[in-house]
């Protein structure tokens, strides 16, 4: 995702079944917002004894998304996009251990559709560790689920300058792929120098729940789709803060928006109406010290 309105927020040519493909190996499917990248994809299993949880959404309260955590995006808020985001429960719940966010044909917005957009900004922040979600994603031309940071300090410094990791970018016109993407002051699509990943799933991404995550270093951010690592993002030396701003704290949005600058370029198929995108859980983990991995 990009452009906030507001300040809350080759590889080998064979394509394994449960690998992917590098951003530059397909041509002919749209790029829209993605960066690029030279990441080789390859399988890296995440390692639980290595990590400590720090923070957890297990969406087990049925009704609301937790207050304490989550605060809704109203209105029309970027990239030109179709929905108006409420705070209703017809597009953002809790229910049978998973948030629900839903899209539907809504004739009392000045564009016909409604949906929800969550964030933790003031409530729940990030620096380094890893972030995970486990998440069903709603397909079909138009939809373009999301879950990314935005640095806390985009009120004072605006956006891409706070800095954005994308952590699952899906464009339903393009169904079998899932998307990374990195943003920051001087790297980011409207430079036409985003650094970004797509990697082509072996089963569908509606139908299946699958994990979506970002591992946050001092040095580093790199990122997976289940155990495959897609796109890893090095800190130069000499970088500043325009080409590295993690540094500095995150927060986390969750949203499905509709049509917009990437998610609607193949246009948007009312007949597919209501669309349903379903979040289990997201975890939050700091890296242990070596000592602590041993003594584990």
């Amino acid at each position: 995702m990009s452009l906030p309105r507001f300040p809350i927020p080759v590889v080998a040519s064979l394509i394994l079944i449960l690998g992917g493909m590098p951003a530059n190996a397909a041509e002919d499917v749209p790029k829209g917002l993605a960066g690029t990248t030279n990441t080789v994809i390859e399988s890296v299993p995440f390692e639980p004894a290595a990590w400590e949880l720090v923070w957890a959404e297990e969406f087990d309260v049925p009704g609301v998304p937790n207050p304490a955590n989550w605060s809704h995006e109203i209105g029309y808020i970027r990239n030109n996009e179709r929905q108006f985001y409420t705070d209703q429960s017809r597009n953002a719940r809790v229910e049978d251990g998973r948030l629900i966010i839903e899209a539907h044909l809504d004739g009392k917005f000045e564009r016909g559709i409604s949906s929800a957009s969550l964030h933790t900004k003031g409530k729940q922040e990030f620096h380094l560790g890893r972030i995970e979600a486990r998440a069903r994603v709603p397909t079909g031309k138009g939809t373009w689920p999301a879950i990314w940071t935005l640095g806390t300090n985009i009120g004072e410094v605006s956006w891409p300058e706070c800095g954005e990791l994308d952590i699952l970018e899906y464009v339903g016109y393009d169904p079998m792929t899932v998307h990374a993407n990195v943003h920051t002051g001087t790297y980011n699509h409207k430079n036409k120098n985003g650094r970004g990943n797509r990697i082509t799933t072996a089963r569908e991404p509606w139908l299946h729940f699958n994990v979506f995550a970002v591992e946050w270093y001092e040095n580093r951010v790199e990122f997976f789709f289940n155990d495959q690592r897609y796109l890893v993002v090095n800190r130069q030396p000499g970088d500043d803060v325009g080409a590295w701003p993690f540094d500095a704290p995150q927060y986390l949005i969750v949203n499905l928006a509709i049509g917009g600058a990437w998610g609607g370029q193949k246009g948007v198929d009312e007949s597919l109406f209501p669309h349903r995108y379903e979040i289990d859980y997201i975890r939050y983990y700091s890296r242990k010290s070596a000592a602590d991995q041993e003594s584990g």
